[in-house]
């Protein structure tokens, strides 16, 4: 299913999802759903995949999935649950340190929700990476933190790290040329439920950029 990969980074995200049975709320994330919910489907790869609610939904409609994670903790969780619910035919993972892997081939989707740590991550150069295995006609979706919710400040220190908005994303990635459309932005306020209960209004940075060429 996936190859050892250790380290620092390995240990702490294993260590953070054997703290409890599930981490995530098992739900596919919004602004995926919202934008690919009728795009048909092809290849995704689905960067920092977790326990794999969205892999798993997108395989549910039809598409051959590709999901990466650190935590083998997370993807033997991901697994069984594709298992489960019968897919594990359309999905292959792997585990891999996003900050020194490489994808290639080509997919039609390439989707990274929420790709935060709150250990040294080089997130331009992973999703720059991730950028460049967008087939022709496909999707870059990107969404992330406008700010930090308040339970990742309290548990993992971020109060003082800087969040790109969608468009600043863009101007990074180099995806401001004629080769992509591009749509970047910020969503409304949504409420989030933090890991022991907490309440918070929440923003997103959503980028979604087609390669047209």
């Amino acid at each position: 299913m996936h190859s050892d990969e250790t380290g620092p980074a390995s240990e702490f995200w294993d260590g953070l999802y054997s703290e409890r049975d599930q981490v995530w709320s098992g739900k596919p994330n919004a602004v995926l759903v919202r934008e690919i919910e009728t795009v048909a489907p092809g290849r995704a790869l689905d960067l920092g995949c977790g326990e794999g609610a969205d892999a798993l939904w997108l395989a549910e409609r039809g598409w051959t999935v590709t999901g990466v994670d650190i935590s083998a903790v997370a993807l033997d969780r991901a697994a069984r649950h594709a298992r489960e619910a019968g897919l594990s035919e359309r999905i292959i993972w792997l585990h891999r340190d996003l900050a020194d892997w490489e994808p290639d081939g080509e997919y039609d989707l390439v989707s990274a929700q929420f790709l935060h740590s709150p250990l040294e991550l080089p997130r331009e150069r992973v999703l720059a990476a991730a950028a460049r295995v967008v087939a022709p006609g496909g999707l870059l979706l990107v969404v992330g933190h406008a700010e930090f919710p308040p339970w990742a400040q309290h548990r993992h220190g971020h109060e003082h790290t800087e969040l790109p908005t969608a468009e600043e994303l863009a101007f990074a990635l180099g995806l401001t040329s004629d080769a992509w459309a591009v749509e970047a932005g910020t969503s409304e306020g949504r409420e989030a439920t933090g890991p022991d209960g907490q309440k918070a209004i929440l923003r997103d940075a959503v980028l979604k950029a087609r390669r047209t060429a």
